[in-house]
């Protein structure tokens, strides 16, 4: 599955902070993928959702501040325009699907990404609860992820990975909009993908001789 997104900046009562898209990796995540029902209520209700998510995530935050909770709530290229209007991202555009030989990206469409990182899943859980909570009714689930910590940091298939991603500034300069979309500098854009894997043909291939 895979649709490419923009995150919106949470708006503060005085001024928009950058949703934290460079937050520390965490124990725990869940990536949940939304589309909003094609009625006026139900974007009218994400859009409300949209205005207070800021709200929603001090409350839960606030009952264990070391959990390390973050929250970024993306946007796809159609909700964008049902929702917001104009001015838009001039890069935002729905995932082209890609094919090379049996190889397939696909172009799931969907509207909404929320990506919650925490230390605790009760967190991550609490979060994403409140937010169907609002929600619920507005929208369809398309996916719903929950990442853990395995092992030594590694991945499913044994490998670290990430060590070769940016750190610091450059990683600001990396992930961020600046001056060349100041109408939205601190936003991100986003794609997520997934991925199936054979475990079981790559757990047989490390045993050949």
């Amino acid at each position: 599955m895979e649709q490419p997104w923009r995150s919106r900046e949470m708006r503060m009562p005085n001024a928009p902070l950058p949703q934290p898209v460079l937050a520390p990796l965490t124990s725990a995540a869940i990536f949940l993928v939304v589309c909003i029902k094609p009625d006026r209520e139900s974007y009218a209700a994400v859009r409300s959702l949209s205005a207070d998510l800021p709200g929603i995530f001090r409350a839960v935050d606030f009952r264990r501040i070391e959990g390390g909770l973050s929250c970024v709530a993306a946007f796809g290229s159609d909700a964008w325009d049902k929702l917001f209007g104009k001015p838009r991202p001039p890069e935002l555009h729905s995932f082209r699907e890609i094919r090379s030989g049996k190889r397939h990206a696909v172009s799931t469409p969907a509207d909404v990404l929320f990506h919650l990182r925490a230390k605790r899943m009760d967190m991550c859980f609490e979060l994403v609860t409140q937010i169907m909570e609002r929600i619920g009714g507005a929208v369809s689930a398309v996916d719903e992820t929950h990442g853990f910590r395995y092992f030594d940091d590694r991945d499913l298939l044994g490998f670290v990975d990430g060590t070769e991603n940016p750190r610091g500034e450059a990683a600001l300069n990396a992930a961020l909009i600046a001056g060349e979309e100041p109408q939205f500098a601190g936003g991100s854009y986003v794609i997520i993908q997934k991925y199936l894997h054979d475990m079981s043909g790559w757990k047989a291939s490390l045993y050949q001789p």
